[in-house]
C-alpha cells in the first residue's frame, strides 16, 4: 500500500476542499447569469412596487426554518450514533449539501455526513441519513399525490383512466417489491432494510415524522408566498395543489442539486401555465426557492467545507 506523506495529504484535502467551494460557486453563478429566461427588469420593476421589509424578512425566516427542521432531523437521528449539539448537527447538514451539490440527487451528501464520523460508523450514517430523505421523499409523494388529485379534478389534466393505470401500477410495483422481499442484493435485502428500520426506537421516527411535516408546511408555503408576493391571486387550495404536484413531479425526476431550480421550474411551468400565471413569474419564482433554500445553504456550508479536518471525532 502506498503512504502517502503527511504534508501532501493536506495538500491533497486542502485542493479537494477548494474544488468543492470554487465548482459549487461556478454552477451557481452560470445557472443565475446564463439563464435567458430570467428578465431581472421585470423583476426589479416588480420588488420596487411590492417591497417590503418585513415580507422579505418573513420569506428569509422560512428559508432558515426549512433548513432548521432539516438540520434538527439530523440531530434526531444521528444520536443512535452520539449525541451532537444543533451546532454540529448544522455543520454537517450544511457541509453535506455543499459536498453533494454536484452530484445525482444529491447522493455526495451521504459521504459528506459519513467524513464526520469514524469509518466503523460510515455505514450507519449512510443508513441514517437515507432514513432522513427517505421520510422527506415519502412525505412528498403522499402530499402530492393528494395535491395532483385535487389539481386534475378541477382542470382535467390527465383523464380518469390515466389515474387508474397509474394507480394500478403503483399497486402491482408494490406487490412485487413485497414479493421480492427476501431477494438479497450485494448482502442487502428489503425485508433486512426493513428490520433494521424498525430497530430503531419509535420515538425517533414520531419526531422524524413530525420534523418532516413541518419542513414541508414550511418550504410549500413558502413557493406560496412568493406566488403572492408577484401578485398572482389563486384560490389557497387550487395553488398550494399545483406546489405540492411540482414538488412530487419534480423530485420524482433525477438530477443534480445545482439544476434543482431548473427541472422544478420546467415543471412549475406546465401546471402554473394551465392556472393562466406568466412563465417569467414561474421561472423567478423557481429561481428564488432555489437561492433561497439550496444557495445560500451553499455558501454557508462552504465555510463549513473549508474549515474541516480529516481528523474525525472518536
Amino acid at each position: 500500500m502506498i503512504s502517502i506523506p503527511h504534508k501532501a495529504k493536506q495538500f491533497l484535502v486542502l485542493l479537494v476542499k477548494l474544488l468543492i467551494v470554487g465548482g459549487a460557486f461556478y454552477f451557481i453563478y452560470n445557472q443565475l447569469a446564463n439563464n435567458d429566461k430570467l428578465d431581472w427588469n421585470k423583476f426589479i420593476v416588480l420588488f420596487r412596487k411590492n417591497q417590503s421589509v418585513l415580507g422579505i424578512a418573513f420569506i428569509l425566516l422560512l428559508s432558515v426554518l426549512n433548513r432548521y427542521f432539516e438540520i434538527l432531523k439530523w440531530q434526531n437521528l444521528a444520536k443512535l450514533i452520539h449525541e451532537i449539539s444543533v451546532y454540529e448537527a448544522t455543520k454537517q447538514v450544511l457541509a453535506a449539501l455543499t459536498a453533494g451539490i454536484f452530484t445525482p440527487n444529491g447522493v455526495g451528501e451521504y459521504a459528506g455526513k459519513a467524513l464526520y464520523y469514524p469509518k466503523s460508523d460510515a455505514k450507519k450514517v449512510v443508513f441514517l441519513n437515507l432514513i432522513c430523505n427517505g421520510i422527506q421523499m415519502i412525505l412528498t409523494v403522499i402530499f402530492g399525490i393528494f395535491g395532483l388529485l385535487y389539481f386534475n379534478a378541477q382542470y382535467n389534466v390527465i383523464t380518469s383512466k390515466a389515474v387508474a393505470i397509474l394507480f394500478g401500477g403503483f399497486v402491482v410495483v408494490l406487490i412485487v417489491l413485497f414479493s421480492l422481499k427476501k431477494i438479497k442484493i450485494k448482502g442487502y435485502s428489503i425485508e433486512k432494510l426493513i428490520h433494521k428500520i424498525n430497530e430503531i426506537p419509535k420515538a425517533i421516527h414520531q419526531k422524524n415524522i413530525l420534523l418532516g411535516i413541518l419542513r414541508y408546511l414550511v418550504f410549500s408555503h413558502q413557493y406560496y408566498f412568493l406566488f403572492l408576493a408577484f401578485d398572482v391571486d389563486l384560490p389557497y387550495l387550487v395553488l398550494m395543489s399545483a406546489v405540492t404536484s411540482v414538488y412530487f413531479l419534480a423530485s420524482s425526476l433525477p438530477t443534480f442539486q445545482f439544476l434543482d431550480f431548473a427541472v422544478k421550474g420546467s415543471v412549475a411551468i406546465y401546471f402554473f401555465g394551465i392556472l393562466g400565471v406568466n412563465e417569467w413569474i414561474v421561472v423567478f419564482i423557481s429561481t428564488l426557492m432555489w437561492f433561497l433554500n439550496v444557495v445560500l445553504p451553499v455558501v454557508l456550508g462552504s465555510y463549513f467545507v473549508l474549515n474541516f479536518k480529516t481528523k474525525t471525532a472518536e
